[in-house]
């Protein structure tokens, strides 16, 4: 088996205000789909949208609960000045800023909103010292596409590098 993700699905509760905002707000291209769902091509990835319960019934799990959804979709970029224009760009186009961009633990820089389902978004830089090489390494395979402010690039747990 080849490691890979080739799709990220959220359950969203408004299907519609969801569509708008990664198509119009953030210029996610959408794809052909079936109705009752869309698709979005990520430079190597895709974006699913489906509706909450649905996706849950699917997965038969229950779709009760909120919070924290146990990850992050993130957008990489290389310095400080685009985490603050893509941070800035997602709120303009309707999400919640959740954390400003600052610098944070792990020696980067990096804010948090959340997209109008309630998913979170980050956009962090993946800055390192030189002695660092496992940030190294991460730092130079992350893909970047600058065509679409917003592309999700990673899929983070919770623990967050």
């Amino acid at each position: 088996m080849q490691p890979r993700i080739s799709l990220v699905t959220l359950g969203v509760r408004n299907l519609v205000k969801s569509i708008k905002f990664y198509e119009e707000g953030l210029g996610f291209p959408r794809l052909e789909s079936g109705p009752g769902m869309a698709f979005f091509t990520l430079n190597g990835t895709w974006l699913g949208l489906y509706p909450r319960e649905a996706l849950a019934e699917d997965a038969t799990v229950p779709a009760e609960g909120n919070g924290f959804e146990s990850f992050t979709l993130a957008h990489n970029v290389r310095s400080e000045a685009e985490v603050d224009d893509v941070i800035d760009h997602a709120v303009s186009k309707g999400a919640t800023l959740v954390k400003k961009p600052q610098r944070v633990s792990w020696g980067g820089y990096g804010g948090y909103f959340k997209d109008p389902a309630g998913h979170r978004g980050k956009s962090p830089t993946t800055h390192s010292s030189g002695s660092d090489r496992t940030a190294q390494n991460k730092r130079q395979s992350l893909p970047i596409d600058s065509r679409h402010p917003c592309t999700p690039a990673t899929l983070e747990g919770s623990a967050m590098r």
